[in-house]
């Protein structure tokens, strides 16, 4: 099986304003005369990991990074004006003209793959093709499924969801996004980082096929809890921006780009159902249901995706 590339380290950051309020984190690593590729971090609100990088062999891809509107080393922190989905792909249009790149191969991951697919579908002749993995497709019965008091995953980790629930009081578990959505917009900040602690450990744990109920998750340091929290209840009160259906409605726009999806067949956050209603809409697209959860971290889904870039840049030299 495949591994992560070794750890690097970026040759250039810059913070790149988008528009009057918002400035951007941006790096790059590994070859600068490279084939170009732009990653997109999930959430919304996660913002980058070191490991992000690896996926991709330096000596032949020049890889752009950036933290999305609000999340990670972009500016405000964790702030909901203008942050919507269509701000987030005309950042990444910005971000491209920005470093003169023509085109890029796009690569994202559960949220990741909303926003590459929002992209693509709204520009596809700047995209040379994708690699998506954990779909998420920001539809209603997606969002309910992890969220909600009818959905499935509080009966696959018990443990973490009765956490979870109980930091809401029994009246207002009926719409539990808007409940942690009250204390999130709080003025009080210790009821802000609580509620964003228990939204972040519910989501955080419930990312790898070997799981922990005990263990305290991917997003457990505070300020990347608050804005994976507020970020995330702000997108998903607001079906994250797209018509219902949208992605999959509008997907002939792109099913001539070659993409590669990856995705856990024990998800739990993000269902293989949902990739393969995605892969039955477009067929041409190469899919691999690997025994793995939702992190990109888990082995089987690392062999899938450095395979992917590996395949990829053999192709486009």
């Amino acid at each position: 099986m495949r591994e992560l590339y070794p750890e690097i380290e970026p040759h250039r950051r810059e913070h790149l304003a988008v528009d009057a309020r918002h400035t951007l984190y941006v790096e790059e690593c590994g070859n600068p005369d490279g084939l170009p590729v732009v990653f997109l971090h999930g959430g919304p609100g996660a913002g980058l990991s070191p490991y992000h990088r690896c996926f991709f062999d330096p000596a032949r891809w020049r890889v752009v990074l950036f933290d999305q509107r609000g999340a990670g080393r972009s500016t405000p922190f964790a702030d909901l004006t203008d942050n919507t989905t269509q701000d987030l792909v005309a950042d990444i249009e910005k971000i491209r003209e920005h470093l003169g790149i023509e085109r890029w191969l796009v690569f994202g991951g559960s949220w990741g793959s909303t926003l590459a697919l929002a992209y693509a579908e709204i520009h596809p002749e700047r995209v040379t093709g994708l690699v998506l993995r954990g779909i998420f497709l920001a539809r209603e019965e997606e969002l309910r499924w992890f969220n909600e008091m009818d959905g499935g995953a509080r009966c696959i980790f018990p443990e973490r969801w009765a956490r979870f629930r109980d930091f809401i009081p029994e009246a207002e578990r009926g719409n539990m996004i808007e409940a942690y959505w009250r204390r999130l917009d709080s003025n009080d900040e210790a009821m802000q980082l609580a509620a964003a602690r228990a939204w972040s450990a519910w989501e955080g744990g419930s990312t790898t096929l070997v799981h922990d109920p005990d263990a305290p998750g991917d997003f457990d340091e505070p300020h990347k809890a608050v804005s994976l929290a507020r970020l995330e209840a702000h997108y998903f009160r607001h079906g994250m921006f797209l018509e219902p259906g949208q992605l999959l409605r509008v997907i002939d726009r792109i099913r001539h780009i070659p993409a590669v999806i990856v995705h856990g067949r024990y998800d739990i956050i993000c269902p293989v159902k949902t990739a393969f209603e995605l892969h039955q809409a477009w067929p041409e697209a190469e899919f691999h249901i690997v025994l793995a959860g939702h992190s990109a971290s888990d082995p089987a889904i690392v062999d899938k995706l450095v395979e992917a870039t590996d395949r990829f840049a053999d192709r486009f030299d």
